[in-house]
């Protein structure tokens, strides 16, 4: 399984389960790129059975459903990969660790250093982090557009655009050579996450 191009969805799991389950059995009966998991669990969550109830939704769809950060979690479920947010100097060893095929991305920032070892050590896309201000991306710095022109001198991985991105403002990411649009609260925060999922892959289509 691959990362298409497109919305890659991300999800938050302290909101309430019914909620969230709710709102992503809608959704994943359209097209979308992937789905992460945030690493944002409630301090009592068990995150085993959680994620197992969101792989059972997502089972028979032809999408991947990665972790952020907690690569350890895929030794106990199906997740088809990871997200990282920081470089890791072991990602080798993970991958031989867990004796299975896995997608691995990772969040960029300015700093080109990280796109070069996303590169070198094959990861399968790159996120950049936060194209705009965001409430849910407010860790990260803003991207300049020269940054990822840049980048794509570097490599020709997949690269997805995250934070602050809403249908209003996609189209002055239209200069840029990008893949998808990652998407949190801008779906999953809406009482129509359908609705609000298609204004963005309209908008994204006429980039």
């Amino acid at each position: 399984m691959k990362i298409q191009n497109g919305i890659y969805l991300i999800i938050d799991p302290s909101m309430d389960r019914n909620v969230l389950l709710r709102k992503l059995k809608e959704i994943i009966y359209e097209d979308i790129a992937a789905i992460q998991i945030w690493d944002n669990f409630k301090p009592n969550e068990n995150p085993v059975e959680l994620i197992n109830g969101i792989l059972q939704l997502c089972y028979t769809k032809n999408f991947p459903v990665l972790i952020n950060n907690q690569w350890e979690l895929l030794k106990q479920t199906s997740l088809d990969g990871v997200h990282f947010d920081k470089v890791q100097d072991n990602i080798s060893q993970l991958k031989c660790e867990l004796g299975r095929e896995i997608i691995t991305g990772i969040t960029c920032n300015n700093d080109l250093s990280v796109v070069k070892w996303a590169n070198e050590n094959e990861l399968d896309y790159i996120s950049f982090c936060s194209m705009f201000p965001s409430s849910t991306a407010n860790s990260c710095e803003l991207i300049t557009f020269n940054t990822i022109k840049e980048a794509r001198k570097i490599t020709a991985l997949p690269v997805f655009l995250a934070g602050g991105i809403k249908p209003e403002n996609i189209e002055m990411l239209n200069e840029l050579n990008y893949s998808g649009i990652a998407v949190v609260s801008g779906i999953m925060n809406i009482d129509k996450p359908v609705e609000a999922l298609k204004k963005y892959q309209q908008k994204i289509k006429t980039s």
